[in-house]
């Protein structure tokens, strides 16, 4: 079964051989093979003489698994097997939320200031489970590899669902925070000495002395020692998340939207493309996977069901049924009427997934897509993500 569709063809092997294609991110819901497909585009860029990094967000283990490592971590690891006749390598790594946090502040603070930060407790608590705190490390952690030119193609595996796209706004919400009227507050008794100063200082204490009740005095201090240790690398974060946005919506990237064919992943797969229109981010197409065919039979579901129960008839009460030397005629036909019946759940199973996913197509009749058919088996191996890479492939 191929869909047809008005579409134009998502050609992925023309994004990973065009070397002004530095990063490429692949969202979608939960449950679509982003990772894999990650992966799997990661494995055949690198094979087709790219220097490679895939990067996961998601914390599930299946990357390191289908790459045969034991295990992904914040460094980037070589992955074996690949083949590099062409000159292309491969690697990969997990984001480190707390980790990336920590370099940062190591990297832009003198070696004092970075301990009197890490041993904060209120540093640990916000690099550690602060909201939009993974998607702004996300962020920084993209910008690092591409700022080192180690690699002239990373690949983005986002996590699952809407928070994919959550990195979009990072800039924002971390700009929101430093900017913040509890910031600023924790922040006024180091700027004290201007005008005014003692009735701020008095206003301050009423503040500070309510907080105290609702938060812990302790905890009211950790943070402003925080804050007071941080203050000189606002700027710096903000300055770096910005440059990193500006770095996906230039032309060296290419956004890559996986879906399944059903409601839900192509309902998902609608917001990303509309969001990331109004991003202004470059959007490449849509890659459709797990899609059921039926192969190049053209027998319909009704006519293989009637066969089926034609058969049946024929097991149950024709001539054959009381022949005690028709065992093995009987086993043949019961094993045919089996795949007429499996055949024709496969023909309604792409009928409706040709329905599901015209609908999507009709919404966004511009763009790019590509069918990658199901597999019989989960990937979890380099030789998987080598199949799963050649059905990319465009027919030309």
């Amino acid at each position: 079964m191929t869909m047809t569709v008005t579409n134009p063809q998502l050609d992925i092997d023309r994004i990973i051989d065009d070397r002004r294609i530095r990063i490429v991110v692949c969202c979608g819901s939960g449950g679509v093979g982003k990772t894999t497909t990650a992966a799997a585009i990661g494995l055949r860029a690198a094979e087709r003489g790219r220097q490679v990094c895939v990067l996961t967000v998601d914390p599930a283990r299946r990357l390191a698994q289908s790459m045969g490592l034991s295990s992904l971590d914040n460094t980037p690891r070589l992955v074996e097997g690949v083949d590099d006749e062409s000159g292309g390598s491969l690697h990969a790594m997990m984001l480190d939320m707390k980790r990336t946090f920590d370099e940062i502040v190591e990297a832009h603070s003198d070696p004092t200031r970075a301990a009197q930060i890490l041993a904060n407790p209120f540093y640990q608590s916000l690099s550690s489970s602060f909201a939009g705190t993974q998607e702004y490390m996300a962020m920084e952690k993209l910008g690092q590899l591409r700022r080192s030119d180690e690699w002239d193609l990373i690949v983005v595996d986002t996590p699952p669902s809407r928070s994919a796209l959550d990195f979009l706004d990072a800039p924002e919400r971390l700009g929101r925070f430093l900017d913040g009227r509890l910031i600023r507050l924790l922040t006024s008794p180091v700027k004290a000495g201007r005008p005014f100063g003692r009735v701020l200082n008095a206003g301050f204490s009423m503040m500070t002395g309510a907080m105290t009740k609702v938060l812990g005095g302790q905890l009211l201090r950790d943070a402003q020692t925080f804050v007071t240790a941080f203050d000189t690398m606002f700027g710096g974060f903000r300055e770096r998340a910005d440059a990193t946005y500006r770095l996906l919506q230039a032309p060296g990237t290419a956004f890559l939207v996986v879906a399944t064919p059903e409601p839900d992943a192509l309902r998902e797969a609608s917001y990303f493309v509309e969001r990331l229109a109004e991003e202004r981010m470059p959007l490449a197409g849509l890659l459709l996977n797990r899609v059921h065919s039926a192969g190049s039979c053209r027998l319909s579901a009704a006519r293989s069901v009637g066969a089926a129960e034609t058969l049946e008839t024929m097991i149950s009460n024709g001539p054959l049924a009381t022949d005690p030397a028709a065992h093995d005629t009987i086993a043949a036909q019961t094993v045919s009427a089996a795949a007429l019946r499996l055949h024709a759940t496969r023909m309604n199973l792409g009928e409706r997934e040709r329905r599901v996913a015209g609908s999507f197509m009709s919404a966004h009749p511009a763009v790019p897509v590509v069918e990658v058919p199901a597999l019989p088996d989960d990937v979890h191996d380099l030789a998987g993500l080598r199949r799963v890479g050649e059905s990319f492939a465009v027919q030309r």
